[in-house]
């Protein structure tokens, strides 16, 4: 039996740099990794570009959270963006700045942030083991003893870190390990659901716009008769629904609505900053002007022109009809599909294919200011295993590498 003052379960991002700033500590550290690499999932962030962090204030951090982000005031005061951008830009990784404060590699490498990582834990002295499954923890006295890992080899230890994230994107590890040993240890797991997802409707048609990505439209979410949610972004038709960031960041709130079975539908306004009076009065005067030609010639320079056959199919009998046949009532239900194109949800994709984890350890059960479990002397949690998730832009890596820090660092001070 190998003696370690603490072991990090998960080599993300969260438990490499908990892994690094234990170590400062003096403590002897070991990451145990099922991969044989580490950051698989953040070798794929961005589209392998990574992005790592966002220049936002604390204030606006911590709001990308939802009502759960007061609880990473700590944490993310204790490691905010500045000092992780300052962490890697020390080690010679060079950052750029983005639209909307969002941050990344210059040469928008992802595993460019893994090798900066991955070195400083080498300097560090922490151990690696990859290739290595976790199969339990070992308690005694209520207080951490040691990990078992698979091929019946156990590992002696003072605290235990985990940080083996959700159960999104299993394919890189994160199978929900984490909750399984936390649920034996009598920790409470809010019960995971897909976030940052493309969402899944009733209607057909938005087959014929896949791929269609329209900018700066406003969105209502609807529960049941009641607007809950309006937002102003891009979104992009998929085949089976709608997807794009403005959609990304309310998959939450849809999935959570759709929990509670309830009707959730979502309005599009093409125009936000027109009211419909305006587009009701530009319609009449094209349809006026337009005379004898063929209505699609008139509203050519309306909307994009996948997204105006669409309009003409859903509002007139004969969507080739002139212009000067358009009735008042076929004007009106087309200035209506400009301000509220409504589409009924069905679902969002599975679990599997979701950016992010929403769920996971209850953080009543865990101490903002150390990551410690309030159950479990020596275990900590950093990362998606806890029930925080953001909106995307950066937020939800600066979470991990925060609550990283916080953990490694209040597990190094106790039990160095």
């Amino acid at each position: 039996m190998k003696n370690e003052n603490i072991v990090v379960i998960g080599g993300g991002p969260a438990g490499m740099m908990s892994s690094i700033t234990a170590s400062r500590s003096g403590s002897r550290v070991t990451l145990v990794e099922k991969n044989h690499i580490l950051g698989k999932k953040l070798l794929l962030t961005g589209n392998g570009r990574c992005n790592f962090t966002n220049t936002a204030d604390i204030e606006t951090f911590l709001a990308k959270f939802g009502k759960n982000g007061r609880f990473l005031r700590n944490a993310y005061a204790a490691f905010p963006s500045s000092r992780l951008v300052k962490f890697f830009e020390d080690r010679g990784l060079s950052c750029k700045v983005e639209e909307k404060g969002r941050m990344f590699p210059l040469k928008d490498k992802s595993a460019e942030v893994v090798d900066v990582l991955e070195k400083e834990m080498k300097i560090a002295g922490v151990t690696v083991l990859r290739d290595s499954s976790c199969v339990g923890l070992g308690i005694k006295n209520g207080r951490i003893d040691n990990i078992k890992l698979s091929g019946s080899k156990t590992l002696s230890c003072k605290a235990v870190i985990l940080s083996t994230g959700g159960v999104s994107f299993p394919t890189t590890g994160s199978s929900g390990d984490g909750f399984k040993f936390s649920r034996q240890l009598g920790h409470s797991i809010i019960p995971p659901r897909p976030g940052l997802v493309p969402v899944t409707i009733k209607e057909n048609y938005p087959g014929l716009l896949t791929g269609l990505s329209l900018s700066d439209i406003s969105i209502k979410i609807f529960s049941g008769p009641r607007s809950v949610k309006t937002g102003q972004g891009d979104i992009i038709f998929t085949s089976h629904g709608l997807s794009g960031p403005l959609i990304l960041s309310n998959s939450g709130l849809i999935t959570g609505l759709l929990q509670n079975d309830k009707k959730v539908s979502i309005g599009l306004d093409m125009f936000p900053e027109t009211s419909r009076e305006n587009i009701d009065s530009l319609l009449s005067d094209l349809i006026r002007t337009g005379g004898s030609k063929n209505i699609k010639n008139c509203l050519k320079d309306l909307v994009q022109k996948r997204l105006l056959d669409l309009f003409l199919s859903l509002a007139l009998p004969d969507p080739d009809k002139r212009s000067n046949q358009v009735t008042r009532k076929e004007r009106s239900l087309l200035t209506s599909l400009c301000k509220d194109l409504r589409f009924t949800i069905t679902g969002t994709h599975p679990i599997k294919d979701a950016m992010v984890t929403i769920g996971g350890i209850c953080l009543k059960e865990v101490d903002p200011k150390t990551m410690a479990s309030v159950m479990i002397s020596g275990l900590y949690f950093a990362g998606e295993i806890l029930d925080v998730a953001g909106d995307t832009g950066g937020f939800n890596l600066q979470a991990a590498f925060s609550t990283g820090y916080l953990a490694g660092m209040s597990a190094g001070e106790k039990y160095s």
